[in-house]
């Protein structure tokens, strides 16, 4: 099984300066993106972000009103996705329901030789034996669940083995449950192979779970790149910090700032309030405005430091944690506690654990 790539590992897929118009709506926007050699890269952002449109340009579905997409260094502009090496799951499996799924595997061979010399019948056994579906070569799509006509489309994309795997969306149609079992599946799959991969997804729990890296897409372009835990713990835009995962985010003025053994500390004034963050080694000045974030199971309960009075409006129980929904300054205040809380609460926070975001 191979390992996540690192740093140094030579570049698969790049897009340069690529932008795609449709008439007056720009759907990518100048983006910039380096995929490495057997990476599994992500995109990730809500409806409308250009995410999928990115996905259909590095395929050769889409063609790019400016820019350049290259494949480990040649230039693929414009080359029609049959002769890109890329092999496609769509997000609605596209399964031919008149072939059977060894049959529908096979179709993958139609326009390329199976890799190694080998037959097309035993390079169809070896993929179903890869997306555990093996004996199920004679049944008829209709007869899978909607798991196993995903593994099939996988199985199918990756028959010719392609260089690159691009999978748009492939588990928007499954419930909880199942999605979570699948994509442990495809991660599997996808460093056996050691195949380059673009994953599309508008689960940002998802995209954290299964990638190597993930850029974070809003209005055509990526806000952020960097590895799950990075774009977790230190999101650079107050937009990566609120739509990934739940998180807290306040905005305020600075009234000072003083250094101590661990580094800069802002007291910050926000509404009634002043609260202390980790400035880190930015370059600020009183006065300054400031958004910082602090994540919802950073808050601990009856803390001094930081300290915030506020009251329970809600609680949902999730079976390890309670995450609380708290009224405060008239805004909402998220915070992931172990036990139930009601009525009037104070809760606080380390200024450690406050990361500040760039507002500009």
């Amino acid at each position: 099984m191979a390992d996540a790539p690192g740093p140094d590992a030579p570049v698969a897929v790049e897009l340069e300066g690529v932008t795609k118009r449709y008439a007056e709506t720009t759907a990518v926007d100048d983006v910039s993106l380096a995929v490495r050699e057997g990476e599994f890269f992500t995109l990730v952002g809500p409806s409308g972000c250009g995410k999928t449109t990115t996905l259909r340009l590095v395929a050769g579905f889409e063609e790019p009103t400016a820019g350049v997409v290259r494949f480990r260094g040649t230039d693929v502009t414009g080359v029609p996705p049959e002769d890109r090496d890329v092999g496609v799951v769509f997000q609605n499996y596209a399964l031919f329901p008149h072939m059977s799924v060894g049959e529908n595997i096979a179709y993958g061979l139609k326009f390329a030789d199976p890799p190694g010399g080998v037959s097309d019948e035993r390079r169809v056994r070896e993929l179903l034996e890869l997306v555990d579906l093996e004996g199920m070569q004679d049944r008829e799509p209709d007869q899978l669940s909607g798991g196993q006509q995903q593994r099939v489309a996988i199985a199918r994309a990756l028959a010719p083995g392609p260089s690159v795997l691009l999978l748009d969306e492939p588990m928007s149609a499954l419930d909880a449950q199942l999605r979570e079992r699948l994509r442990v599946q495809v991660k599997a799959i996808q460093r056996e192979l050691g195949i380059t991969t673009i994953y599309v997804t508008h689960d940002q729990e998802e995209a954290l779970a299964i990638s190597d890296r993930v850029a974070v897409m809003r209005e055509g372009r990526p806000d952020q790149v960097g590895p799950p835990r990075e774009i977790y713990r230190r999101p650079e835009t107050p937009f990566v910090a609120s739509f990934v995962g739940d998180n807290n985010v306040f905005d305020g003025e600075i009234a000072d700032l003083r250094s101590t053994s661990d580094g800069a500390v802002a007291t910050v004034r926000v509404g009634a309030e002043t609260l202390e963050v980790a400035a880190d080694d930015r370059s600020l000045s009183v006065g300054d405005r400031l958004t910082f974030c602090v994540r919802p199971e950073r808050f601990v309960i009856g803390s001094e430091e930081n300290a915030l009075t506020a009251t329970v409006a809600s609680a949902e129980f999730l079976g390890e944690t309670t995450r609380v929904h708290l009224e405060w300054q008239e805004r909402e205040l998220l915070v992931r506690t172990r036990d139930p809380l009601s009525g009037e609460v104070t809760v606080g926070f380390d200024p450690a654990d406050a990361h500040v975001v760039d507002d500009s």
